[in-house]
């Protein structure tokens, strides 16, 4: 006689009914983890140069990535107008900046739905290093004087920090979908 099966494998073969994911957390999840991400600049962390990476705009890549259906196009302007109010720079330039990605992201998804892990590291590499680029710009035009040479820890933090991000982000995926009790 054969020995019983542990009871997560019991669980497998038995009939779901009356479950279904919740439409709200569904829904509200994916939001409320970009706007978390969008607060890392409250972390207590001190510095003399920008180290940590833009958490919010990684985990909103991460999520147009691996579900690009989620967040409409217009998504980039309150989150990003929710990552201006945390983050330091310039008013505006994360809306501007976070609704550009999303509409390339777009059309890179249009163009290329079928992508593996690296082609999707490469891309966000490249976002991430236009991001940082373009957000030094507008704080240097805001009154900064930072050269380019030390956005370089804060870049290759972000550019290893996003197969991280993109874990999380396949992570609270699985945990929006679980089935709960049907009313």
């Amino acid at each position: 006689m054969a020995p019983p099966l542990p009871r997560s494998l019991q669980k497998i073969g038995r009939a779901r009914i009356n479950r279904a994911p919740s439409p709200v957390v569904a829904l509200v999840a994916p939001w409320v983890l970009v706007a978390l991400g969008s607060l890392s600049p409250l972390l207590p962390l001190i510095a003399s140069a920008p180290v940590v990476p833009p958490f919010g705009f990684l985990l909103l890549i991460g999520w147009q990535q691996l579900r690009p259906g989620l967040f409409p196009v217009w998504a980039g302007l309150p989150l990003g107008l929710f990552d201006d109010l945390f983050s330091g720079q310039p008013f505006g330039s994360a809306v501007l900046l976070w609704s550009v990605a999303m509409i390339g992201l777009d059309l890179l998804e249009a163009r290329f739905p079928w992508r593996g892990f690296w082609l999707n590291w490469l891309v966000s590499a490249g976002l991430i290093t236009v991001y940082l680029m373009v957000a030094l710009a507008f704080s240097n035009l805001g009154g900064g004087h930072a050269p380019l040479a030390v956005l370089l820890p804060q870049l290759v933090v972000s550019i290893l920090t996003y197969p991280l991000a993109a874990r999380l982000v396949g992570l609270f995926d699985r945990m929006r979908l679980i089935p709960l009790k049907a009313v």
